[in-house]
């Protein structure tokens, strides 16, 4: 039977329209009513109805669920598997190479070059040792263009007695040193007013001959409970082959405890020097020149630790004594330094002003330049030995590293220093009745008030385990208060150095070292200044380690064969080789 889908639809509306007529009353009317209202809705909270998270359910078919048990029925099965036995793979051990405790070294080289090391180590117990340290570096010269000897030689050697303890370590320590020099630095135009004759005269009645020997004796006691963290002494008496002599004692211990889990820290110094030097410069003393000096000092610190920050909060108070003049000054400075890890070890920004009284001597002096003259002005003169008040030095700068093998350092510093120490050439006469070093030939010692503006930036980096660099570079600023300059403080100084093994056997390296302009000034009828140009030194070494207690090596220094001043009128040797060896032993 068919039907027709049309006629369905038409069915089914007249069936819906009837029934809806059947609803609905004829009279559509359905009246109205009037409604007031008097208050409008608010609802309120207790209005709401909360739905429950598990509604309760009122069904008849909700009954209690049975609880049905299961059980496994297990029997055993024989089984032929056999496991076999563990075994810890194993791990390939390095061999730590072994530290011997005594070592020599010998090189030897042209211009009649020898550098010589022993170091002997024994142990006497489980608790102390004995050691001692020789060493000795002599040339016989080669500059030319000088009619004096050249040839130079340090030797030195040091004794120490140790004792290491559960609560306590010390040492013992005494040493002799003797060194040998020449004042072969003659201005250019020397005798250019003198006959030949006159000249030769003059010359041959110089002695450049000078030397240096230095005793001392001290000790270190360090501390691993009480409130005195360490200790030191040190006594030290130098002496010059013209007359002149110097003590020196220094004790400086150190103050550690807690407050409130904070480190306080004390320092303590005691500083003195004093010596004798038998002329002036010119000779016109009537009786020894004395002088002495003796700085007490206390320096204490707070140290706080806070999260990223490290801040050292301290002062220096330093009263400074001067025994030939009888009086004392007080000198107050700051010393506080900052640290915050920017970025974990990678960034780093320290700061810090820093200040303190810096005791200088004739010793001190003589290590820096080794051609200065044995003499000294009374104690009223400008080139009298005296303190320098290192009034401040503020720093700021950032360090870490650029990645896991290079490290970076750059700092920006301005140093305020009273009083500072100059090299400068002495004023000189060509008189035949001079003293050897009154020839124009030697230095003295000036002080100035000097403001140091600096910049310092420094990088290592180990490109893998066999290749080493590094690259260091200053920029100074020098203004001073009293002199024309600031006589051989160099403006710019960079060095740089690269260390490779090549293979386990061989291993090179190299140094390069600039030193900018300088100025100094010598005197004889007319006083100009005089610039020392910059120079460059390239020195090299070669290495074959022929077993793991002998090894050979080549070293070359100045290999740019640059005859270079370093100190006005003293050009420095040429290209230098020497071929060496050090051996590792014990007994």
């Amino acid at each position: 039977m068919k039907f027709n889908f049309q006629n369905n639809i038409a069915l089914a509306i007249v069936a819906f329209t009837v029934q809806v007529s059947v609803a609905q009353k004829r009279d559509g009317n359905i009246g109205s009513e009037e409604v007031t209202v008097t208050k409008s809705y608010s609802p309120t909270i207790s209005d709401a109805n909360k739905i429950k998270e598990i509604p309760s359910l009122e069904d008849d078919g909700n009954a209690k669920k049975e609880t049905i048990k299961y059980s496994i029925f297990s029997f055993p099965v024989a089984s032929t598997f056999a496991p076999l036995k563990g075994k810890a793979e194993g791990v390939d051990k390095t061999e730590q190479a072994h530290l011997y405790d005594n070592y020599a070294t010998l090189g030897i080289g042209n211009f009649g070059t020898i550098n010589a090391e022993l170091f002997v180590n024994k142990e006497l117990n489980n608790n102390d040792y004995v050691g001692g340290m020789f060493r000795h570096l002599s040339s016989q010269g080669g500059i030319k263009n000088t009619p004096f000897d050249t040839d130079y030689y340090d030797t030195a050697i040091d004794l120490t007695y140790g004792a290491n303890y559960d609560n306590m370590s010390m040492n013992l320590d005494l040493g002799y040193k003797n060194q040998s020099y020449n004042w072969y630095g003659l201005p250019q135009d020397f005798g250019s007013s003198l006959s030949d004759a006159d000249r030769n005269n003059v010359i041959n009645t110089i002695d450049p001959q000078h030397g240096y020997n230095t005793f001392s004796l001290g000790s270190r006691f360090s501390f691993k409970e009480g409130f005195l963290n360490q200790a030191s002494l040190k006594y030290s008496h130098f002496s010059d082959n013209y007359g002149s002599s110097e003590n020196r004692f220094i004790a400086q211990p150190t103050i550690e405890f807690e407050v409130k889990e904070e480190l306080v820290k004390t320092k303590l110094i005691v500083d003195y020097v004093g010596g004798t030097f038998e002329n002036d410069y010119n000779k016109t003393n009537t009786e020894a020149i004395q002088y002495g000096y003796t700085n007490i000092g206390v320096q204490p610190s707070f140290i706080m630790l806070k999260d990223d920050w490290t801040l050292d909060l301290g002062a220096g108070l330093f009263y400074s004594i001067d025994g030939e003049n009888s009086r004392g000054t007080l000198f107050v400075y700051p010393q506080v330094t900052a640290s915050l890890n920017v970025v974990g070890d990678l960034m780093i920004f320290y700061a810090g002003a820093e200040g303190s009284l810096e005791q200088n001597s004739y010793e001190q002096f003589v290590d820096g330049n080794p051609f200065l003259s044995p003499t000294i002005g009374d104690r009223n003169a400008a080139n009298f030995i005296k303190p320098t008040d290192k009034q401040f030095d503020i720093y700021a700068g950032l360090k870490g590293k650029l990645a896991n093998n290079v490290s970076y350092n750059i700092k920006a510093s301005y140093l305020n220093e009273k009083n500072k120490a100059l090299y400068k050439s002495s004023d000189y006469n060509e008189l035949i009745t001079n003293e050897s070093y009154a020839y124009g030939n030697a230095f003295q010692v000036v002080y100035d008030n000097v403001k140091t503006l600096s910049f310092t930036g420094n990088v290592k980096a180990n490109f893998t385990e066999n290749i080493a660099f590094g690259l260091t570079g200053t920029f100074n600023s020098f203004k001073n208060s009293f002199e024309q300059e600031a006589w051989n403080l160099p403006t710019v100084k960079v060095e740089s150095n690269l260390d490779v093994n090549i293979t386990p056997k061989w291993f090179v390296g190299a140094q390069v070292f600039y030193v900018g302009e300088r100025m100094d000034n010598l005197q004889n009828v007319t006083s100009s200044a005089t610039e020392l140009g910059s120079y460059f030194d390239v020195n090299a070494h070669l290495g074959y380690k022929h077993s793991d207690r002998l090894t050979g090596f080549l070293k070359s220094n100045n290999i740019t064969n640059n005859g270079y001043q370093k100190w006005l009128n003293y050009p420095v040797q040429g290209f230098q080789i020497v071929l060496g060896a050090n051996y590792k032993f014990d007994f």
